[in-house]
C-alpha cells in the first residue's frame, strides 16, 4: 500500500454555502504535498476532517489505509499534525509542554523531546516559559510536537506563518530533510506560494471548496516561470465556475 493519504469524495457545507465539495485525492508514502489555496477556501476545514477534528457530510478519508470513519484510532496512529493555531500551556516552558504531549507515546523520553527541539531550533529556550515566546518560536514548537513521536504523516496548516526569512529557510529543509530520510509523509496548506514552490513535491489548488488542480511541481515549473503563475492561471479558468 503506497498510498499514504486517499481523500474520497469529500464534502462539508456550512450554513453559508461555503465549505467543501467532492474533493477527491491521492498523496503518496513519503510525499511532500502543498495544499494551496486564498483564505476561505476550506483548506482547513478539508484537515480539520483528516484528523478528526469535523465531521463530514459525505465522503470519506483514509490514512496508512484505515478509515476515519470507521477505524478512527488506528487512522490516527501514525500522524502528527498542527491544525489551527498551536496553543500550548503559555505558564508551562517548552521542555514541560514536549513531556506532556509525550505522555501519550510510550517510545518518547528526554533524549527525543530534547532532539525535536534541537531539531526545531528551540533547544536553547527549553526552559522559558512559552508565555516569553514569540508568534514563530510557538510555530516552532509546535512542530516539534507534531514530531516528537517519529509519525510517518504530519499535516501542517499554516506552518510558515510567524516566521521570519531565515525561519521559513530552516523549516523547508526541516520538512525536505524528514521526508528524505524517514519517507515522512507531509500535508501542508499554506497561501504563501514561494515556500510550496520550494518545499513540495506535488501542489493541489483549492478555490471556492473545489479542488481545480493536482500537479507535480516539477511538472508545474517545465511549463510555468514560477507556481504563483500556474496558480494565477488555474483560478483564473475556474473563476467563472
Amino acid at each position: 500500500m503506497d498510498k499514504a493519504i486517499v481523500i474520497e469524495d469529500l464534502s462539508k457545507i456550512y450554513k453559508n454555502n461555503r465549505g467543501i465539495q467532492r474533493l477527491n485525492l491521492e498523496i503518496e508514502r513519503g510525499e511532500i504535498f502543498g495544499f494551496l489555496g486564498p483564505n476561505g477556501a476550506g483548506k482547513t476545514t478539508t484537515m480539520k476532517i483528516m484528523v478528526g477534528l469535523m465531521k463530514a457530510d459525505k465522503g470519506d478519508v483514509k490514512i496508512n489505509g484505515y478509515s476515519i470513519s470507521n477505524e478512527y484510532e488506528n487512522a490516527m496512529k501514525d500522524i502528527g499534525c498542527i491544525v489551527e493555531n498551536v496553543t500550548p500551556f503559555s505558564y508551562l516552558s517548552a521542555y514541560e509542554n514536549m513531556q506532556l504531549c509525550g505522555r501519550f507515546h510510550n517510545e518518547v523520553n528526554g533524549t527525543r523531546i530534547d532532539e525535536c527541539l534541537e531539531i526545531t531550533g528551540l533547544i536553547k529556550y527549553k526552559n522559558e516559559k512559552i508565555k516569553n515566546y514569540s508568534l514563530g518560536m510557538k510555530q516552532r514548537l509546535g512542530i516539534a510536537m507534531a514530531i516528537l513521536s517519529n509519525p510517518k504523516i504530519i499535516i501542517l496548516d499554516e506552518p510558515f506563518n510567524g516566521l521570519d526569512v531565515e525561519g521559513m529557510v530552516e523549516m523547508r529543509e526541516l520538512i525536505i530533510n524528514l521526508s528524505k530520510k524517514n519517507k515522512t509523509t507531509f500535508f501542508i496548506s499554506s497561501h504563501l506560494i514561494h515556500d510550496i514552490e520550494l518545499t513540495c513535491d506535488k501542489v493541489g489548488i483549492l478555490y471556492g471548496g473545489k479542488l481545480i488542480s493536482v500537479e507535480k511541481t516539477s511538472n508545474i515549473l517545465k511549463n510555468y516561470s514560477s507556481l504563483e503563475n500556474y496558480y494565477l492561471s488555474e483560478v483564473d479558468l475556474n473563476a467563472n465556475y
